[in-house]
Order: C-alpha cells, then sequence, then structure tokens
C-alpha cells in the first residue's frame, strides 16, 4: 500500500553509525537481546524484535505515541514517528499506523537506501562468515558443516524456516513434503517460471495485502522453498513469498493465528493439483511434463515412473487429469453400506489423500507410552478402527433404495488401492459442546515395516512388497488445543533423523522419533529390495 506516514518517520541516514554491527538478520533486540525476526525502526534507528517474537517493536510504536506531559509540543512532535521499520532478514517495509506493508519510498528514496545498505551489512557479514569458515575447513580438514549430536560429529546441511507469525503449522508440512523425495524431486525439477517482466525482471518484489491476484504461482513459490533446503546454503530461509501466495489463494491461513496442520497439508495438495492441472502462469501442464521427461531422460529423475503406473480410477473429479500429487498421495476406498432390514449392498469408490483416523475411546485416557492403566494405543488398533464393520447410528440413517425410505445399516471401508505415499492423520481434535479438545494419546507407530495387506480389497492381487510401508516423517502438535501451541516435524534424510522446530533443525535418533506424540504420518512404499520388518 500507499503510505503516507514515510516523509516524517523515515529520519535515518542509510549509512548511519547507529546500527549494531554484525548481519542485520542476527541483529539483537534492543530490550530482550532476541535475534529472532529482528526490525529496525525507520526514525531512530534502534533494533527490536517482531510482534510474534516478544513484540518489543510495536510496543517502541506505541510507547512513541503517548502524549508527553508536562512538555509542550512542537509542530514536529504532532507528527507520527516511529511508526515505519523494516524486517532486517526480508527487508520488507512496514506501517503500524497504516497495519500494512508499504510499497513506496520517500520522495529522497530513503527506504530503498536503507534497505540497499543492510543488504550490503548482510553481504559483508557473509562473505567474512564464509572466509572464517574456509579457513577453519582447511585447518580441521572438514568439508561440510558439523553438528554433535550424542557425542559423535555428523555432517548436516538441512535449512530450517523461519516462523513468520504462527506459521509453525506450515513449515512442519513443508519440511515433511520436502523429505519424500518423489515428490520433493518432482516440483525441484520444473523449470523456473518468470512472474516479473519488464522493469522489474529480476528485481524482489516486496509483497503488501493490497496487491492483486495476477501473476502468483503456488506451484512456482513451492517448488522455490523446497530448492531453498537441504542446501546447506544458509540455516534457515524465509517463506514469506509462499505464505503472500497462500494468503492469496487460501482465504481460511490469512492472518497469523495458529492453524490446523492437516488442513493446510489438504488445501496446499489440493491446490497445487489444480494448477498442475490446468498449467501454472501460461506454462501448459504438458510443457511441463516434456520438459521433466528430458530431465529423466539425462539424470536419474525422481518422478521418472510416477505417470505410467497411475490408474483412471485415481484421477480426481475436477476434470479426469492425473498429477504428481495424485500420483504419489491418490489411493481409493471402497465404502460399502448394507442395510439392515432388505440386506441391500451398496458400493461406492473414493480417492483419498490421506486417511484421517480415530483413536478407539478405549485408549483415549491414555496419555503416554509408560503410563500402565491398560495396554498402549497402535497404529494398527487406529487402523482397524477406521476399517471394522460399523453400524451407523440414528442420525446416519442410510437411504435404501430398494426399501425407498431411510434404513439401519452398517458400513465398512476396504482400501480398493494403496498410494506410493500413504498419509495418515490422527484425529486428535473433537468438537465437545463449546469447545475443541484434544486427544492427547500416545499411538504407537512402527517406523519401518507397516504392512498394509489385511485392509485390502483384494490382497492376492497385491504383491508383499507393494504393501509394507517406511516412515519418512511425522508431524507433532504440542500444546493442548487446534488454537494455539507448536508443530514441530520429524523427518528421515539419507538415512539419518532430523527434528524440524522453525529455524531450528537437529539431529535425532530413533528412539526420540517413536516416543512422539504423532499428528500425522507419512509412510512411503518400500522398494522390493528392502527387509522384511513388519508391524
Amino acid at each position: 500500500m500507499e503510505c503516507p506516514h514515510l516523509s516524517f518517520s523515515v529520519c535515518i541516514a542509510p549509512d548511519s553509525a547507529k546500527f549494531p554491527n554484525g548481519s542485520p538478520s542476527s541483529w539483537c533486540c534492543s530490550v530482550c537481546r532476541s535475534n529472532k525476526s529482528p526490525w529496525v525502526c525507520l526514525t531512530c534507528s534502534s533494533v527490536h524484535c517482531g510482534r510474534y517474537v516478544n513484540g518489543h517493536a510495536k510496543k517502541h510504536y506505541e510507547d512513541a505515541q503517548v502524549p508527553l506531559t508536562n512538555h509542550k509540543k512542537s509542530e514536529k512532535q504532532d507528527k507520527p514517528q516511529h511508526t515505519v521499520c523494516m524486517d532486517c532478514s526480508s527487508y520488507s517495509t512496514y506501517c503500524y499506523r497504516c497495519d500494512d506493508f508499504v510499497v513506496n519510498d520517500t520522495k529522497l528514496g530513503l527506504v530503498q537506501k536503507v534497505r540497499e545498505h543492510l543488504q550490503n551489512l548482510e553481504n559483508s557479514a557473509f562473505t567474512a562468515d564464509r572466509h572464517r569458515k574456509r579457513k577453519l575447513l582447511e585447518n580441521s580438514s572438514l568439508n561440510s558443516k558439523l553438528l554433535k549430536v550424542n557425542g559423535s560429529t555428523a555432517a548436516i546441511c538441512a535449512t530450517g524456516l523461519r516462523n513468520l507469525g504462527n506459521t509453525c503449522f506450515m513449515n512442519a508440512i513443508l519440511q515433511s513434503l520436502s523429505n519424500i523425495e518423489q515428490f520433493c524431486c518432482y516440483f525441484k525439477e520444473l523449470p523456473a517460471v518468470e512472474l516479473r517482466n519488464g522493469k522489474t525482471a529480476g528485481r524482489r518484489t516486496y509483497h503488501t495485502r493490497s496487491q492483486g491476484d495476477n501473476n502468483v504461482s503456488l506451484v512456482e513459490e513451492f517448488r522455490k522453498t523446497l530448492c531453498a533446503l537441504w542446501q546447506g546454503s544458509q540455516t534457515a530461509f524465509s517463506p514469506e513469498s509462499l505464505f503472500y501466495v497462500v494468503w492469496k489463494i487460501m482465504p481460511n491461513f490469512r492472518g497469523y493465528q495458529q492453524q490446523d496442520a492437516h488442513e493446510f497439508m489438504r488445501y496446499l495438495l489440493d491446490h497445487l493439483h489444480l494448477e498442475l492441472q490446468g498449467g501454472f502462469n501460461g506454462v501448459s501442464r504438458s510443457a511441463i511434463l516434456q520438459e521433466n521427461s528430458a530431465l529423466s531422460a539425462s539424470n536419474k529423475c525422481c518422478m521418472k515412473g510416477i505417470y505410467k503406473t497411475n490408474s483412471p480410477k485415481t484421477e480426481r473429479k475436477e476434470n479426469g487429469a492425473s498429477t504428481v500429487v495424485t500420483a504419489i498421495f491418490g489411493g481409493i476406498l471402497q465404502n460399502e453400506v448394507n442395510c439392515l432390514i432388505c440386506g441391500t449392498e451398496s458400493r461406492k469408490f473414493d480417492p483419498f489423500l490421506d486417511l484421517s483416523l480415530d483413536i478407539p475411546s478405549q485408549f483415549r485416557n491414555k496419555r503416554s507410552k509408560n503410563q500402565e492403566n491398560g495396554p498402549v494405543c497402535s497404529l494398527r488398533d487406529c487402523l482397524r478402527s477406521f476399517t471394522d464393520l460399523e453400524e451407523l447410528d440414528e442420525t446416519e440413517l442410510y437411504m435404501c433404495h430398494k426399501c425407498k425410505k431411510k434404513q439401519k445399516s452398517t458400513k465398512k471401508f476396504w482400501i480398493q488401492k494403496l498410494p506410493k505415499v500413504l498419509c495418515l492423520h490422527l484425529k486428535r481434535f473433537h468438537w465437545t459442546a463449546y469447545l475443541r479438545n484434544k486427544v492427547d494419546t500416545y499411538v504407537e507407530f512402527p517406523l519401518r515395516g507397516l504392512d498394509m495387506k489385511c485392509y485390502l480389497l483384494e490382497p492376492e492381487n497385491s504383491g508383499p512388497e507393494h504393501c509394507l510401508y517406511d516412515l519418512a516423517a511425522v508431524v507433532v502438535h504440542h500444546g493442548s488445543g487446534v488454537g494455539s501451541g507448536h508443530y514441530t516435524a520429524y523427518a528421515t534424510h539419507e538415512g539419518r533423523w532430523f527434528h524440524f522446530n522453525d529455524s531450528t533443525v537437529t539431529l535425532t535418533d530413533e528412539d526420540t522419533v517413536v516416543k512422539a506424540k504423532a499428528y500425522i504420518l507419512f509412510y512411503v512404499e518400500r522398494q522390493a529390495k528392502a527387509g522384511s520388518d513388519k508391524l
């Protein structure tokens, strides 16, 4: 938006000596000393943390607006000051008085000059740090970043995702999907799409809520985010461009309140699927697939073979076209309903991208693995509850076409086709009369060898290797409610487990992973050459 307060609030010189030393993205808040989400005031150059850390940047603005008592205010003091600040990581500008991001500049171009000065400071700090690390590597004969865990040293190249304000739900899903090799590799190998042209080509765009919906591509920003992960060139990446597109095309996720990670995952996959179906930003889907065919011919492309095994039944109903989303996550359920009065059987086939499993009621008071009041709930118990024969209650009477009226009936699910990646969502949140409670029950799950054969409609038609799944990622919700708490993720990469907690990534072990109270589990179909461990 065009901010009218810049001429009064932007008062600092671009090369001001008042700026702290070091990299702007790691500057510390002058109040709490936190180096997360630093913002610099463009009136006085003081640095404070963002509103979703401890909110000292906003408090700095609010304190400056309090009228000075026993002091004659000058005309200049009547003007709004300390209202505009700049993000030291993304260099976007925000006005607290307008409550929006700013796209205009002062007549002298001071905002852009400050932005360029911060970028130069960041680049200088990065160059100095890189030189220091190079000398360290030469002296200690290291060839990668090192992380010490459990007394031993191991290489690590993982990149975290900065929290943009209660966006841990998005970060946990993105980190999980980035570790599903076939899915991630497909997007990383897509050709880059240029969203800008003319005078703005190659220049960074500073997004604002008042911009239009034109020229936004979820596929492109998702691709860029995946490419930024696992490069080892930075400790944390800011997914602000992706989040901006999410705001544009998914209104449910606008704002900075906590969201449901499972709901976000479903919206994300659905919109990626729809955009790939119709092509994005003028690039047709056939052109994308043609480009990737060329890539797979010259490289070991992970997407090779994804589409050729896809059955017409797995295609989505929108226009019948399959995409990488349905080819990898898509499965088919058979829903059988039997009338208890006349015995009429009704069968329906439903495509799915994930399965939502209830935690059986008898386990809902079991909060930890070591609690000794009865058996531990297992993933098999949840799957059995999902596929067992169920008698529908009075509120779910089945309309029997033979009886010509609603009758009592039974329902049973079978899995007609298993996906390449089996996504299992444990239904930990449920509504009571007034609020949504969390089921905090520990559910035991296998790291490898999840056998799905007994849940298949025709298990004899599936080879044993196509029914075994190994865990790739786990999303965990910490806290008591869906609108609060925090999301993190565990994922395996090249045989090692990592814990992703926003911008922090740490190596972990299998014992820690299996103790987690899983919310979403991502299982990858095991290849034929793998072992034979089973659940």
